[in-house]
């Protein structure tokens, strides 16, 4: 009966999805769960605690952040346009609005100059270093959007280069000093992702037998980005736990190393759950739908932000006292 009942429903097709209405299709195409990837911009205030960052300081942060969720969203239409035609023939891809025909591409197109724009201009209005390190970012990522995508290995690095942007942004926002250690670990840290997206993307090709659809993942093979996979994973771990140690920023704050559990179990959940769940192709969904995740990541963020602006180290001064 039940075979039945499954041959059945594999024969009945999904009723059609309700079309959504051109304000939800234009907000939907600005992807604002991915806006999650520009927390990074606050990396730059999060470790500089003890400098005594004010409320101006504060406010530029939450500003920048604003300023790259725009600027992102501008690129993501322009790479939904230029796509458009892949993603019809991709299972999950096809449902973007462009993609459906929901949103017009005159309109997108529209829309993410004026967007890109006006995102740009906010950003040298914030500072003109910070403003070029955005117009860096925006010109990089809409490289990617039209051919370096297509170029193996340097579409990862691409990639991964986007986050160590992000997080320079922020420290050059609010006029901090620009730590190599936090240039090494959120290069490693985006290799891991970019790398772990382009396995998970693989594998969902290779089952949906959609090869064709993205060129440059006919250049991957599962075995090669296991390896590279291995070898970033170990890289960004092993660079976070030397900056615990032996960073300026560790001489001065001892009890930076009590964070490597939270990191070691980011990563192995990121794993656990690329694997087993198949989220590696969607960070954004581990970080806003996986609950231990999430806790995991503002337990690191409580973590460092006492340690950083010495509440813990006057804590433990007055129990030992």
């Amino acid at each position: 009966m039940n075979t039945l009942e499954n041959q059945v429903s594999e024969t009945v097709p999904e009723p059609p999805r309700r079309p959504r209405s051109p304000g939800v299709a234009f907000l939907v195409s600005l992807r604002p769960r991915q806006w999650t990837k520009n927390l990074l911009l606050f990396a730059g205030l999060l470790f500089t605690l003890d400098q005594g960052q004010g409320t101006s300081q504060v406010i530029k942060a939450l500003a920048a952040f604003v300023v790259f969720s725009l600027l992102s969203s501008s690129i993501y239409l322009i790479n939904d346009v230029v796509d458009r035609d892949r993603d019809r023939t991709h299972p999950k891809k096809c449902r973007r609005p462009i993609a459906s025909g929901e949103l017009g591409v005159p309109t997108a197109v529209a829309a993410s100059i004026i967007l890109g724009l006006f995102s740009l201009t906010a950003a040298f209005l914030l500072g003109f270093q910070f403003g070029l390190v955005a117009l860096t970012y925006a010109s990089l990522t809409v490289a990617y959007s039209f051919y370096l995508k297509n170029v193996v290995i340097l579409d990862v690095l691409v990639l991964a280069s986007g986050f160590v942007l992000r997080a320079i942004a922020g420290a050059v926002v609010i006029n901090v000093f620009i730590s190599g250690w936090l240039i090494l670990c959120t290069m490693m840290l985006a290799l891991f992702l970019a790398l772990s997206k382009r396995k998970a993307e693989l594998l969902a090709s290779i089952e949906s037998g959609s090869m064709s659809s993205r060129r440059i993942l006919t250049e991957y093979t599962g075995p090669m980005l296991d390896q590279m996979i291995v070898i970033v994973t170990s890289a960004c771990l092993m660079s976070y736990a030397l900056y615990t140690f032996q960073s300026p920023a560790a001489k001065t704050h001892h009890y930076l190393m009590a964070t490597i559990p939270f990191v070691l179990y980011g990563i192995f959940r990121y794993l656990y759950l690329a694997h087993r769940h198949d989220l590696g192709e969607s960070p954004d969904s581990v970080l806003l739908e996986d609950r231990p995740m999430l806790i995991n990541l503002l337990l690191f963020g409580a973590a460092t932000a006492l340690i950083v602006s010495h509440t813990l180290q006057r804590m433990l001064s007055t129990i030992s006292h």
